[in-house]
């Protein structure tokens, strides 16, 4: 990457005052949140495949929910030896690794003739997702001011969010010119394996990108590679700034020992640290509050209620572009009114709309097998689904990966992040993979469930969780 002048337009401030150069910190920034569009990618890429799957496969409900939420096994323990692996090979080098994983992934899935093929490739691509979920927010809140890094690292979730709709807007176009998901689209091929196959493209991309950027200058500290970490402080904050920054984080981990699991519990009381607690909240009610059903079966359910399939992949369309426009706003407000507020906004809004939707679905009704909602019910379903996205998007998408990537102490943050990290991703799979069969028993009993995930959400973020807003990663406490 060329040298970029610390002067000019390109140049801002710091909470302290020292000079930043934006632009070399929006480069970094931009390659790091790749990574985030190929976990939305990845992720949403199956919503609108699953006809395809079950018809090739022959899948039972079973069958369905683990061709789905295989990826999420994968994920789990991808975040699971990220962060220890980020601590021995470095954050960029293990994020190297992961589009190197994605590129694999996207060439099997698409090419497999068997359901276990599929599954084992889907895998493979959840370990890159899992390490891209957590390396690509603590690398950007570790190369970024403390006064902004919310509004930086929340870009990650925009990202998400866009693969997501990226996924969503080329399974729509895959399916209608070739008239279905399972037509035959080029070289007789049917259109739902060129629709993994298409995660080629932006994988690749993220490989090459990732080559332009520097390692972290904390992880650079850690390594006693103080000189390679001083010269990226400096292109980021000045001369002066960088040498005092290289021996902020030396004094900080020169105060601690070399970082291990044990971190994680308390010296004392030998119990875990309630800040891993903290985290651990958040990452798993940021699933049972159900958002990726909407995201990983919203064809499904729609078609399930009435919608035909070009329709249902319109929806994903617009939840994905309403989930952006909330993400805008999350950035606006994140560094203003703080992290804690748009949380508890977020889980009594999801709480709201849930509610609502656990209501619709307990009226519909059984037409040809089908599920149905009469009259007016199916557009209030319509209307509320995209509030609750948008209130998710506004608070717990963009925030814990925010939160993760920041409250955790230097020295237990690696361990912290595999630990929480592995706990969302293995919530993540329990809520997708039970989808299909508690859906099968009752729809407004899943979606009450939930709810009701929202309201203790909203209590336990007021009771646990602490403003991070503002404060420098070397002060954060255990």
């Amino acid at each position: 990457m060329a040298s970029v002048s610390n002067a000019g337009p390109s140049a801002g401030m710091s909470a302290d005052g020292a000079k930043v150069n934006m632009a070399f910190v929006a480069a970094i920034v931009a390659v790091a949140t790749i990574g985030g569009f190929m976990f939305g990618y990845d992720s949403g890429v199956i919503n609108g495949t699953q006809e395809g799957l079950n018809k090739t496969f022959n899948l039972t409900e079973f069958g369905t929910g683990l061709n789905v939420a295989a990826i999420l096994i994968g994920c789990a323990f991808g975040a699971f030896a990220a962060g220890r692996l980020a601590d021995v090979w470095g954050r960029r080098t293990v994020m190297i690794i992961s589009a190197l994983l994605f590129v694999i992934s996207a060439l099997g899935t698409g090419a497999a003739h068997t359901s276990t093929i599929f599954v084992i490739f889907r895998l493979i691509g959840g370990l890159g997702v899992g390490a891209a979920s957590v390396l690509c927010p603590v690398y950007i809140s570790e190369v970024t001011p403390a006064n902004i890094r919310g509004r930086l690292s929340s870009v990650q979730q925009i990202m998400i969010i866009t693969g997501l709709t990226g996924a969503f807007l080329a399974n729509y176009v895959l399916a209608h010119t070739a008239g279905s998901s399972t037509a035959e689209f080029w070289l007789g091929l049917p259109a739902w394996r060129w629709m993994f196959w298409m995660q080629v493209i932006p994988a690749g991309v993220f490989f090459f990108a990732l080559l332009t950027i520097p390692e972290s200058p904390r992880y650079l500290v850690a390594k006693g590679k103080d000189a390679q970490a001083e010269a990226i402080l400096s292109r980021l904050f000045g001369a002066g700034t960088g040498a005092a920054k290289v021996a902020e984080i030396r004094a900080s981990l020169n105060a601690d020992h070399k970082p291990k699991f044990s971190d994680l519990l308390d010296p004392v009381t030998k119990k875990i640290r309630p800040i891993l607690w903290a985290g651990l909240i958040l990452a798993i009610f940021q699933q049972f509050v159900g958002i990726n059903i909407v995201f990983y079966y919203g064809s499904v359910l729609w078609q399930s209620v009435g919608f035909t399939e070009d329709d249902s992949l319109k929806i994903n369309i617009l939840s994905g572009a309403l989930s952006i426009v909330a993400c805008l706003a999350a950035i606006a407000l994140i560094d203003r009114i703080g992290r804690k507020p748009l949380l508890l906004i977020g889980s009594a809004g999801m709480a709201v709309t849930l509610g609502v939707l656990t209501w619709c679905f307990s009226t519909a009704t059984t037409v040809n097998g089908a599920l149905h909602l009469d009259g007016s019910v199916g557009p209030i379903a319509l209307v509320a689904a995209n509030l609750y996205v948008i209130f998710f998007n506004l608070s717990w998408g963009p925030v814990m990966w925010v939160m993760l990537g920041e409250m955790f102490p230097n020295q237990m943050r690696g361990s912290a992040l595999a630990v929480a990290g592995f706990a969302q991703w293995i919530a993540n799979f329990a809520i997708s993979f039970s989808f299909p069969a508690m859906a099968k028993i009752s729809l407004s009993m899943t979606y009450g469930f939930y709810a009701a995930s929202a309201v203790v959400s909203f209590f336990l973020v007021q009771k646990l969780i602490h403003e991070t807003r503002g404060k420098e990663l070397e002060a954060m406490e255990g």
